[in-house]
């Protein structure tokens, strides 16, 4: 009786609010085309017609991830003040001309700049809008919200590579950045219809106040002077960062292990599905037992992934890595973006998750440029995996010491 109270609850849920929670994954599946894993298919195609070596392409794709990263801590605070339907519609029309910019572009020099655009419209602007809005406007029910909204990045996760692998031996890899551009702009009118009725952001900051740590809404300076934001920054900086790196080096990864770039690739649908299945759970478990008590676990499971991908020397080990790996992955749609709600409240969400998400941005700037570099200086990539487990292993522990220290400011203790 228990559990069919619950699934009504959760239709009705759904239904009630399909048209926001539409609109926040049509974003994040969109963001794909700035993400990571899609840019890096094109890794080999891009590094042969630019000829860039691994770290030559690397630091181009951190240097424009990381201009990205700094503009994005003033673009996101945009949330704040303009409508997610307009923001979003303006963003994916950038996204769309980022997209045929990669397509189109011929020079070198120039590269950098159309990866700055990819990163700032496709991972940082399109994820952004669609995060805050579902932190903004669900309080109850934000850890649903959240990872409901959240299904656009595992289904772009689990079919773009796939199917673009698949059309690489087809079609040239620039026509297929037209392909997403199209994409893109088809985006425009349905996120438009989807948010017809959507209010305002200091509307629905006024109708669905959240309170932070000392009841209080904190604003962006408050919350840098925090110590808690620079406990939390290494925790941030580090699935961005090395999610970032393992998929940005995904064809170099298979031709070091010996297995094609497609027998890779097929393993992403298992890690989707274990990352949707985090993703709602932690969704669930955060509406019921709160960020505080669950934040502090979530990227054990990276420790193992990564120490399994290092001594990988089938698909079946890949497999077990890529479970762990998916694990961490699905809970960070939810915690992290929760976690800014909570402990700072939501007036000034937008803002303070922007500089978050600059961080985020930066992480993977630092990802591929650290490991590329480390790659042409002979350190393979099992030996830099095993100090990527170690990083996630204090990275835990800075979270610990910040959650323990401050968790008790928050409104319901006190």
């Amino acid at each position: 009786m228990k559990t069919n109270s619950a699934s009504l609850n959760l239709l009705t849920f759904l239904k009630e609010n399909r048209n926001w929670l539409s609109a926040g994954a049509v974003l994040t599946l969109l963001s794909s085309f700035g993400q990571t894993y899609f840019i890096s298919l094109f890794a080999a195609e891009i590094r042969m017609d630019f000829g860039l070596s691994h770290g030559g392409w690397g630091a181009i794709y951190s240097l424009g991830t990381t201009a990205s990263a700094a503009v994005m801590i003033w673009a996101g605070g945009l949330t704040d003040v303009l409508r997610a339907r307009t923001l979003g519609a303006l963003v994916l029309a950038g996204l769309a001309a980022a997209c045929l910019a990669m397509a189109w572009n011929p020079y070198v020099a120039l590269l950098p700049v159309v990866i700055f655009a990819l990163r700032l419209t496709g991972q940082g602007l399109c994820s952004h809008i669609a995060i805050v809005s579902m932190a903004r406007w669900f309080v109850a029910t934000r850890g649903r919200a959240l990872s409901i909204a959240s299904l656009g990045f595992a289904a772009g996760e689990a079919l773009l590579p796939l199917i673009f692998v698949a059309l690489l031996g087809i079609f040239h890899w620039r026509s297929l950045w037209v392909v997403a551009a199209c994409v893109a702009i088809l985006g425009i009118p349905l996120l438009l219809r989807l948010l017809k009725t959507e209010r305002t952001p200091q509307s629905m900051a006024d109708e669905n106040q959240s309170l932070g740590m000392g009841e209080a809404h904190w604003s962006r300076n408050a919350a840098l002077r925090h110590p808690l934001f620079w406990f939390m920054v290494p925790a941030i900086l580090g699935p961005s960062a090395f999610n970032t790196a393992f998929f940005f080096h995904q064809v170099y990864f298979a031709e070091l292990k010996g297995w094609t770039h497609l027998s890779l690739v097929s393993l992403f649908p298992l890690y989707t599905g274990v990352a949707i299945a985090a993703m709602v759970i932690s969704g669930v478990a955060l509406d019921r037992f709160g960020t505080a008590r669950l934040i502090t676990l979530y990227q054990l499971p990276m420790v193992i992934a990564f120490l399994v991908f290092s001594v990988a020397t089938s698909l079946g080990h890949a497999a077990i890595g890529f479970v762990f790996l998916a694990l961490t992955t699905g809970a960070n749609s939810t915690l992290p973006n929760a976690f800014w709600a909570e402990f700072y409240g939501t007036r000034h969400i937008g803002s303070i998750k922007a500089m978050a998400t600059a961080v985020m941005v930066l992480g993977s700037a630092i990802g591929p440029g650290v490991t590329g570099i480390l790659i042409d200086l002979q350190v393979d990539l099992p030996t830099q995996f095993i100090g990527v487990a170690f990083y996630f292993v204090l990275a835990s522990v800075c979270m610990w010491i910040g959650i323990k220290r401050y968790q008790t400011a928050l409104p319901q203790f006190a």
